[in-house]
């Protein structure tokens, strides 16, 4: 890329706890529900499971090394809650903590910024046991395990999380039922996502009480709507998809209320809200972590559009749209806290070569670009993923990473996306 970013923008890479670390029964850490998920028939692709993943409890110093060798300034990565509280509450793992203690000072010994996210979708099985995210007690049990990290990591860790794409955690999760707990029931699911707001507003003051020198926000995933038409059809669905995808999620955080009209869209499904709800849900946060993968169109002819391997249309317009649109309705600062793409990646030779990725992150890249000159206060980009994954219910079969990882040996080889990242960042080091 030609351009350069601002001076402060912080070059990071993502992952996620339950994705790569494996070492599920490793020190005390207990059963989360995508163990028990992942080990349900056919749950995920070729039943594969996250017992082993990337090894990474084991190998998170070499992997420590890799983000130097690219040159990586912020790690976004998320804790475990099994690993931290077995149970989900009561007695705290310390050796649960260790791990994360160790991993946060190795960041900080290497000069790279830890970036927490407290929950990435590995709720403790008890919990679930009683209900999970549907149980309003599950939202206090989450301000407890979220005292229990910061209080021990403090302000070492620069930026703290709370939640990873509530959209996911509720309707993906308890509607469509294709992540876990795989549960088919709308009220429940907005249930949820009601329950979950809510715990990001309750635990807000317990993190800045135990990190105040941190920056505490929260990671939603945003799929922009298009209408390709003018005819009414098409904008409304446009409307309405915009409503259950993003303002659902983002109106009652920043606004302290649900959108209207999606409220009456759900009618008899709404969630039970009780008084004081809202205005803990709308705590003032330092930053919004913004995922963005695709879109979603209605109407017209889209025609033959680029895909990645995950089936995604490939339109970096809609990431320079949506930071705008975000700047302008919502006006928090944003790092882009997920961005990337699966292709089929294929060693050869002791190399992977993937140019649709790096054309990928180019034009995301320059969207965000444009993005910061038309004014949006974006702060960051983490590019998904460090490492290939489990990637959720479609196991091991699809790569995001910037790094291959060769699962039988659990070697990591650097793909050309990877030396194309490291010469952009260092482009941009101060001399």
């Amino acid at each position: 890329m030609s351009t350069l970013f601002p001076p402060d923008f912080r070059w990071g890479v993502a992952t996620a706890a339950y994705q790569i670390e494996g070492a599920v029964s490793k020190d005390g850490r207990g059963p989360s529900i995508w163990d028990t998920f992942s080990h349900t028939p056919g749950k995920t692709y070729n039943g594969d499971t996250g017992d082993v993943a990337c090894d990474h409890y084991h190998r998170y110093s070499d992997d420590l090394e890799l983000m130097v060798k690219l040159g990586i300034q912020s790690y976004r990565f998320s804790v475990a809650w099994p690993r931290v509280l077995p149970q989900g509450t009561g007695r705290v793992n310390a050796k649960g903590l260790d791990f994360y203690e160790r991993l946060v000072d190795g960041l900080l010994a290497r000069g790279i910024e830890p970036n927490a996210t407290l929950y990435h979708w590995d709720l403790p099985q008890p919990l679930q046991d009683r209900g999970g995210w549907g149980n309003r007690d599950t939202a206090q049990a989450f301000v407890g395990y979220a005292d229990a990290v910061s209080r021990r990591l403090g302000d070492r860790v620069k930026l703290y999380a709370t939640f990873n794409e509530p959209w996911c955690i509720a309707i993906l999760s308890h509607e469509i039922g294709e992540h876990a707990p795989g549960l088919h029931d709308r009220r429940l699911a907005l249930q949820v996502a009601h329950h979950v707001l809510l715990a990001h507003g309750l635990a807000l003051p317990v993190l800045r009480e135990n990190a105040p020198k941190a920056q505490h926000g929260i990671v939603l995933n945003f799929t922009p709507a298009y209408a390709l038409d003018n005819t009414e059809e098409a904008q409304q669905a446009a409307t309405l998809a915009d409503g259950t995808f993003n303002r659902w999620f983002a109106d009652p955080l920043f606004n302290g209320r649900y959108p209207e009209d999606i409220w009456a869209l759900y009618g008899d499904t709404v969630p039970e809200v009780q008084d004081g709800d809202l205005a803990q849900i709308a705590a003032p946060i330092d930053f919004l972590g913004v995922n963005y993968y695709t879109r979603v169109s209605f109407g017209g002819n889209a025609g033959n559009v680029e895909r990645t391997a995950m089936g995604w249309e490939v339109f970096p317009q809609g990431l320079r749209d949506l930071l705008l649109r975000l700047q302008r309705d919502y006006g928090a600062p944003m790092y882009v806290t997920e961005n990337g793409a699966a292709y089929e990646d294929t060693l050869v030779d002791g190399a992977v070569h993937d140019p649709e990725r790096i054309s990928y992150y180019e034009r995301h890249l320059a969207a965000v670009h444009e993005a910061i000159e038309a004014g949006a206060n974006v702060k960051g980009y983490y590019a998904w993923s460090l490492l290939d994954n489990f990637e959720w219910a479609k196991g091991y079969s699809k790569r995001f990473g910037l790094v291959y990882v060769d699962y039988p040996t659990q070697r990591r080889i650097l793909k050309s996306s990877a030396k194309w990242y490291a010469e952009l960042i260092a482009k941009h080091q101060t001399p």
